[in-house]
């Protein structure tokens, strides 16, 4: 019987890190340099979970960003709102603030532009394989898990113990061997196992997406975050 293989993928130090599930079970975890490098040795995996922006506003924020924070409630904060395309295709970040907020009102912190680099690359992935890459938000995938229970930050110890055990009660156990995969940090790697389990609910169906139904714009372009 052919098995489902989905792949949840988080950025890290050393490029990406992803955790892939076969029937929604722990199967592998794969690092690599690039988006690219990653995905065309994984053309065997039916859909991607991606912890990134995909799909950027022509003007205005996105709706999934907005939703995604208002179903986190206090946790909102992490969820940051993507500035419109435009802002993007500046290289530094004193004009990319600038043009955000001549498109918005509104600047954007540096965080978000740390991540500038990825979210182009990731964009332009998307570009090319529509069909099966998806946008997810770990923390979004680990309180649907959770259902109402209260997690600590995923930078401390019980934070990251919460998640660890989270993904155990749906049958993902990560083992502490990941190979080359386990240079990625403890954070990125959760990320990566909660994405996969999205990825494997939009497989299967059972995913829901923020907003719903996703936002449509004229470039194309549908965008939302799913769980």
């Amino acid at each position: 019987m052919t098995k489902l293989r989905v792949l949840g993928v988080d950025g890290c130090k050393d490029g990406w890190v992803a955790v892939e599930l076969h029937d929604g079970v722990f199967a592998k975890a794969h690092l690599a340099p690039n988006l690219t490098a990653l995905l065309a040795e994984r053309q065997d995996v039916d859909v991607v979970g991606l912890d990134m922006p995909l799909g950027l506003a022509k003007a205005g924020w996105r709706q999934a960003d907005i939703a995604a924070a208002a179903a986190l409630g206090t946790a909102r904060s992490t969820v940051f709102r993507v500035p419109p395309r435009p802002v993007w295709l500046e290289e530094e970040y004193e004009a990319a603030v600038k043009r955000c907020r001549e498109i918005t009102g509104q600047g954007f912190s540096r965080q978000a532009w740390a991540l500038r680099a990825k979210l182009l690359e990731a964009n332009a992935y998307r570009d090319r394989d529509q069909h099966r890459v998806y946008e997810v938000h770990p923390e979004v995938s680990f309180r649907g898990i959770a259902q109402g229970r209260t997690l600590a930050s995923k930078k401390t110890w019980q934070g990251q113990m919460q998640r660890r055990d989270l993904l155990v009660e749906v049958g993902i156990a990560v083992p502490a061997d990941l190979g080359a995969a386990g240079r990625a940090g403890p954070d990125d790697v959760l990320d990566a196992a909660a994405a996969a389990w999205s990825a494997h609910r939009i497989a299967t169906g059972h995913a829901i997406s923020y907003p719903d139904p996703p936002e449509e714009h004229a470039s194309g372009d549908t965008i939302a975050i799913w769980c």
